[in-house]
């Protein structure tokens, strides 16, 4: 917001003379506004709709084809641009009737050639800070309301996280761990739901700070580096009471709305008791196989003897 407060109001300053905006902009100054010029009416609409942060527009009343007050009109027709306060300035119409028309059209304020440059300063000055602090406190209302929905989002994300029965690990653009849920404590057998440096022992990935180690060519950063997505990588972990595990490891880039990569998200899921059933499975059947065949055995020998009586 600080950055918002520091920038310079913009106006809109629309003249069918050349000369004219020169003038302006020795009164009003490019050093303290950020100025946008035009020299008819539909060239003020169209600048109007590449800078919609002007924070006021100085405007001519006698132009050629659109005159001022029409452009006013409709300005003050388009819901975007309807709160820009105008100022119009004329070397014609200085009668009471014409400057009533003026601000029925929506002008703030309505100034005659020669106009004082002192006061139109002053005046431009109050103007356009009131455009610029409403402008701030739409800024804000719209962080306030993103901030809420992320909020909320996180909120749901990590309800979501700590329903799942798999370890995620989601981290930022550059590998940094950003949140993890509880059963990564769980498979890495940390008493601490984040530690830091429990990622870095058990999996050799981070170091003590949340930091993805480069030299390391994991899924992570193949997801990171080159939007490379994994699945179901079973590799060995040292847990931190060091015990080792297998563990399952898919990771996945996370992309923004640009399409760049703006994180990644891996998921672990302990499958070291299924590699002890499946072992387990395996011994018995070496053990039935080699059973069976020295009962084969011996019953050929028994055949064998049998015959030979």
């Amino acid at each position: 917001m600080a950055e918002c407060a520091a920038t310079k109001a913009k106006l809109l300053l629309v003249d069918d003379k050349p000369a004219n905006l020169m003038a302006f902009e020795a009164v009003l100054g490019s050093d303290d506004y950020d100025l946008v010029f035009a020299q008819s009416g539909p060239e003020a609409l169209t600048k109007l709709h590449e800078h919609p942060d002007v924070a006021l527009i100085v405007l001519d009343v006698q132009m050629p084809g659109m005159d001022g007050l029409q452009v006013a009109q409709r300005i003050k027709a388009t819901p975007e641009l309807r709160e820009i306060p105008i100022i119009f300035v004329t070397a014609i119409y200085t009668e009471d009737p014409f400057v009533r028309q003026g601000y029925e059209a929506g002008g703030v304020d309505y100034f005659s050639k020669p106009f004082d440059p002192e006061i139109l300063r002053l005046k431009v000055g109050i103007y356009a800070s009131f455009r610029q602090k409403a402008n701030l406190l739409k800024e804000k209302e719209r962080q306030l309301k993103e901030s809420e929905e992320l909020l909320r989002a996180g909120r749901k994300l990590a309800a979501i996280l700590e329903s799942l029965s798999v370890g995620v690990i989601i981290a930022d653009g550059s590998g940094r761990i950003c949140q993890t849920n509880e059963e990564v404590s769980k498979i890495l057998k940390s008493v601490e739901p984040t530690r830091n440096d429990a990622y870095g022992e058990c999996m050799g990935w981070w170091d003590h700070e949340g930091r993805l180690l480069k030299e390391h060519d994991g899924p992570l950063m193949r997801a990171l580096q080159h939007g490379q997505a994994s699945h179901n990588e079973i590799i060995k972990i040292r847990c931190l009471d060091a015990s080792t595990k297998s563990v399952f490891i898919s990771a996945s880039p996370l992309r923004g709305l640009d399409g760049h990569i703006a994180g990644g998200v891996v998921v672990l899921q302990d499958v070291t008791t299924h590699r002890a059933i499946e072992q387990d499975i395996e011994h018995r059947i070496i053990h039935l196989v080699a059973r069976g065949v020295e009962s084969e055995e011996r019953a050929l020998q028994a055949a064998a003897s049998f015959s030979v009586k």
